[in-house]
């Protein structure tokens, strides 16, 4: 069951220029960092910015699969810095502004698509026929 909200009213747009706004603020940070891991990471956050915002159809589309994959990728993050970085007051910063860009993503995602247990099914879903074509079958 999708919930069919749509983000033109206030709330929608405060929500998704909040998490734009979040995802290019831990870009700038991974700029600041140094390394080819840390810019590629800022590149990624910026894409990812991008497209949440962007008007084609097929970004539209296919926005549930976004915000899933940037939840993802803000985990993989925390999880490769818990594991491996450095702690100063700017990784600390860093997390609480991916923490914050989780939770918001969470709100959008149960707001226009049902919760996380409809979207890994569409996940799910979406895998599976991309296996199918991939081996020839229909």
């Amino acid at each position: 069951m999708v919930i069919l909200h749509r983000h033109h009213d206030a709330l929608g747009w405060a929500l998704r220029l909040t998490i734009v706004a979040l995802a290019l603020a831990t870009a700038y940070i991974h700029t600041t960092l140094g390394g080819l891991m840390f810019m590629a990471n800022a590149v990624a956050y910026v894409a990812f910015a991008a497209l949440m915002v962007v008007p084609l159809e097929i970004a539209s589309r296919h926005r549930w699969l976004i915000r899933a994959a940037l939840i993802a990728f803000a985990l993989g993050t925390i999880g490769a810095w818990l594991m491996f970085g450095a702690r100063y007051w700017m990784g600390y910063l860093d997390k609480g502004i991916e923490i914050a860009l989780i939770a918001l993503l969470g709100i959008e995602m149960l707001r226009y698509d049902g919760g996380p247990i409809p979207v890994a099914r569409r996940t799910w879903h979406l895998a599976l026929l991309t296996l199918r074509r991939m081996s020839g079958g229909r």
